[in-house]
């Protein structure tokens, strides 16, 4: 037997008020289709119809579907049942066809798997995945004849009060089988409200064939109609992910104000403190601390290593490194093992070395910092010339004295000091001393004689 699953993002989601189709907003760090796409289980073929937006709704599945990914435009909206309609010229040789709508992140795999085997057992024309929720407001309603069998499905729109006290809901997931579908799909209307084709009235379609139906927990029933719901289903996402990382061994100090993004991978025995914020692909390795109150961004934080109040772009701590409390790492640090980036520091573009310290109130860009350097407080690379960027190469053992501009290009050697306050811009040979300040002035009697002059 042949599957394909269908996803149905073609939608444009008005109630979010927004130029970005409603299956590319994010929740918990991944756009609600690649949630969906994610959730498929194994599958021939993977088809996804897209509409509003459609040049960003084909790259995010090309991105988070499989390599073979087939996608179906609909130039125009007019339907769920219109959609698959279209989908279907992608079908040939398929027996079994899963569609999913692409708003519904909290699908998972093993539901999906499970919702197929039971329609391959059933023999049903369809099988339906339906939900429960403590308010189905909004959903269509399961219609059942007096013996509990399936005879239909009526939207919210287009139900009488009777209708509308059912409880049991669709959750917009099905199992076709391919004959019966394409006949039914061919015998659509838009007799109804809103002037569309509903894929519901396929299943009405498909009685005398047989409908049969799986219970799903009443969250799947879940979709994402505007921004508050996004923030909803983003706040349950992110509760699952911190379950899983609990029970696998990471601990999480307080769940309510810790943010981990899907595609972050913690190891075991990671402790994340009161207000962290983990995004993007960040790794964080056995034995770190992280937080309180920092947001690392796409970095790699490797053993035992300690990041407060900071904020890390693009960046990568070694073993046993430190970093804060308010510091800011952008694009392209690399910190050795040991080294330490502290308070009220920012760097970019730089690699610090074994061992190595900054430790507070300097900027480091475009540098190349050595093993067991030393850059004292207040300490900036100069390395903009109003044109183009230029690099400081300081040596290992290093010493540079507090206050210093190291202008670059500019190479301050192996062991090498710099005097406090100086503007160095020529290189430091190794084992030398750079001063470069003017010679200190004593006026004395200066400030009572200028209290006078402000006096008269």
């Amino acid at each position: 037997m042949t599957t394909a699953a269908v996803v149905l993002a073609a939608g444009r989601g008005i109630r979010f008020n927004s130029e970005l189709p409603k299956v590319l907003h994010e929740a918990a760090g991944r756009p609600l289709l690649g949630w969906v796409l994610r959730a498929l289980p194994n599958v021939d073929r993977v088809v996804v119809v897209v509409g509003h937006g459609s040049p960003a709704v084909r790259a995010v599945a090309a991105e988070w579907g499989p390599d073979e990914v087939v996608v179906v435009e609909q130039a125009q909206q007019r339907g769920t049942g219109h959609a698959l309609r279209l989908a279907a010229d992608a079908l040939d040789g398929i027996d079994t066809v899963l569609v999913v709508p692409g708003d519904t992140p909290l699908l998972d795999e093993p539901l999906l798997a499970g919702l197929l085997d039971r329609h391959a057992s059933s023999g049903a024309a369809v099988t339906l995945l339906t939900a429960t929720p403590a308010d189905p407001t909004g959903y269509g309603r399961i219609r059942r004849d007096e013996g509990g069998n399936i005879v239909g499905i009526v939207e919210h729109r287009d139900a009488d009060v009777a209708e509308l006290a059912i409880r049991e809901v669709n959750t917009s997931v099905y199992a076709f089988q391919i004959g019966p579908l394409r006949t039914a799909l061919e015998r659509l209307t838009t007799h109804n409200e809103q002037g569309e084709e509903y894929l519901t009235d396929v299943v009405g379609a498909l009685v005398s064939a047989g409908v049969h139906a799986v219970q799903a927990p009443a969250e799947v029933a879940d979709g994402v109609n505007d921004r508050v719901q996004l923030a909803a289903m983003a706040a349950l996402l992110r509760r699952r992910i911190l379950h899983d990382l609990m029970v696998a061994g990471v601990t999480v100090v307080d769940p309510a104000t810790t943010y981990v993004d899907a595609g972050v991978r913690i190891d075991a025995d990671v402790v994340l403190l009161p207000g962290t914020h983990l995004q993007g692909g960040t790794q964080v390795a056995s034995g770190a601390v992280i937080g309180p109150d920092s947001r690392l961004v796409d970095t790699v934080v490797e053993r035992d290593a300690q990041i407060s109040y900071s904020v890390l772009l693009d960046a990568r701590v070694g073993a046993g490194a430190s970093v804060g409390p308010f510091a800011y790492l952008r694009q392209g640090v690399r910190l050795a093992a040991g080294a330490k980036v502290g308070t009220f520091v920012e760097v970019k573009n730089s690699t610090v070395g074994e061992g190595s310290k900054v430790p507070h109130l300097s900027y480091i860009g475009d540098a190349s910092i050595g093993k067991g350097a030393n850059i004292g407080a207040a300490t900036v690379t100069a390395n903009w010339d109003g044109y183009d960027k230029h690099r400081t190469v300081i040596g290992d053992g290093a010493r540079i004295g507090s206050d210093t501009m190291l202008v670059a290009p500019v190479a301050v050697g192996d062991g090498a000091y710099t005097g406090a306050g100086s503007v160095i811009t020529s290189d430091v040979p190794p084992g030398a001393l750079a001063v470069e300040r003017a010679q200190q002035r004593i006026v004395e009697g200066y400030a009572e004689r200028r209290r006078r002059r402000h006096e008269t």
